[in-house]
């Protein structure tokens, strides 16, 4: 099981790398990206959360644990505990996103991130992101609001990109010309 001591933290050069595609779908891959859609789980469950000291996330890729792989986790409940987003995706890329932008009206953060990064981040408000399965299948996942904020954030990490990257240092909390908040 994963706990917050297996998540590199910034500044760690290693989260600044742009990870490998993944060339064969293995028992070792499906069992590391398996384990990460587990912390995510185990982060939004409270009493596992607290018992384990895990802070919640709703997003992993490969990188935040040390693995030089292109993949993510994304696990994300709604308000009632019911499963809105589940995905396990290998060597996933952008096939087209819109012209709009959208941000987290509170910001972002980041398991690999301990201290706050007050700021917007702005994002694409849709994204078409396609990927492979744990069983070398290939899916696509059509993502707007909250989903496409995650998608784009975790495939951020694969390039070695951190969300306070994209925050305009001049005017940090000044939302974008026609960029609306996720609702």
């Amino acid at each position: 099981m994963l706990t917050m001591k297996d998540i590199i933290r910034d500044p760690d050069p290693f989260l600044r790398i742009r990870t490998k595609e993944v060339e064969e779908i293995d028992e070792e891959t499906i069992t590391q990206l398996k384990e990460m859609r587990e912390y995510l789980v185990n982060s939004q469950n409270e009493e596992t959360a607290e018992k384990y000291g895990l802070r919640p996330g709703v997003g992993l890729a490969a990188p935040q644990i040390g693995l030089d792989k292109r993949m993510l986790a994304v696990y994300i409940e709604g308000e009632e505990g019911e499963v809105v987003h589940d995905y396990m995706l290998i060597n996933p890329k952008v096939k087209s996103h819109s012209v709009t932008e959208t941000y987290l009206p509170n910001g972002e953060g980041c398991l690999s991130v301990d201290e706050e990064m007050p700021g917007l981040v702005h994002r694409h408000q849709r994204v078409r992101v396609s990927a492979t399965d744990i069983h070398g299948e290939p899916i696509e996942v059509k993502a707007k609001g909250m989903l496409a904020v995650v998608l784009q954030h975790e495939l951020d990490h694969l390039d070695g990109i951190m969300f306070y990257d994209r925050i305009d240092k001049d005017m940090p909390m000044e939302p974008k010309i026609g960029a609306r908040p996720v609702e």
